[in-house]
């Protein structure tokens, strides 16, 4: 049976320390002071300068924890292309993101902390693919790393198999598709000055007043495009997502992550005991 990658101490703090990161990056603007000047325009290359080392610390921490070799990076690199060429599929339409589903189904066979990884490097080599490359980068970096981490820290990954499993996953896809752009409406909303007062951020405001007028700026705007992302995700995993779990367990089993590396007594190569 293959198991998720698992989580040791080092991991778990490197995976706490990026999401606290992450968290402050999103929501400061919520904390600011009125008249800061501050925007996300101008902390994007210093969080995206940030996010990298911490990036490789994951996978450092996880290597160090588990033993890990150069066939876990290995697998990595390819399921980070092929999310990168999936993601241009949907072309921007309606926020169709057919990356949505491999990221989940990746994230649950890996395990959290290459899962975090993962869909961070797959949105930046996505981001290369496309031209996408600007100030929202950092954050959409941020934000597919937790929804690849959240499908590893999903419960009953050795008991749950077929339907069951894949019902499971598809449910968090939906729910994840929609955090994904209520997340993301974070990094643009507060400095979006041309929209309506009921749905504008005002700042200074008491942070109660700021969260309803945000929740109104998601279902007036965001809404259209998280819905349909949503679906895709969940036909994506209902359909295919049995034949690529089992292609990722696979996949990993062969490459044996999980099994203790011996070294066998023997005869030097080249000694008088070899010939």
């Amino acid at each position: 049976m293959t198991r998720p990658v698992r989580l040791g101490p080092r991991s778990v703090a490197a995976l706490v320390l990026v999401t606290v990161i992450g968290v402050a990056a999103f929501g400061w603007p919520l904390l600011a002071a009125p008249g800061s000047g501050l925007a996300h325009s101008g902390d994007a290359p210093w969080l995206f300068a940030g996010l990298l080392p911490l990036l490789l610390a994951v996978v450092v921490a996880t290597v160090a924890d588990t033993g890990l070799q150069a066939k876990a990076v290995a697998m990595l690199g390819v399921l980070a292309a092929a999310g990168a060429a999936l993601r241009p599929l949907g072309a921007g339409t309606a926020g169709i993101e057919p990356m949505f589903f491999l990221m989940v189904l990746s994230g649950r066979v890996l395990g959290p902390g290459f899962g975090f990884v993962l869909g961070s490097v797959s949105m930046f080599a996505s981001a290369l693919l496309t031209g996408g490359v600007g100030p929202w980068l950092p954050f959409q970096m941020l934000a597919m790393g937790w929804v690849a981490m959240g499908a590893g820290l999903l419960p009953g990954a050795e008991r749950w198999r077929g339907r069951r499993e894949t019902v499971l996953l598809a449910a968090y896809g939906a729910v994840a598709s929609v955090a994904y752009g209520t997340v993301m409406n974070l990094q643009g909303w507060p400095y979006i000055g041309s929209l309506a007062s009921g749905i504008s951020f005002v700042p200074g405001d008491p942070l109660p007043d700021n969260l309803a007028r945000f929740a109104a700026y998601c279902l007036s705007t965001s809404l259209g495009w998280d819905l349909p992302r949503a679906v895709v995700t969940v036909v994506a995993t209902l359909t295919v997502g049995p034949a690529v779990l089992r292609a990722l367990r696979r996949a990993t089993r062969r490459a044996a992550f999980d099994a203790p590396v011996a070294f066998a007594k023997g005869p030097v190569p080249g000694s008088r005991h070899s010939r």
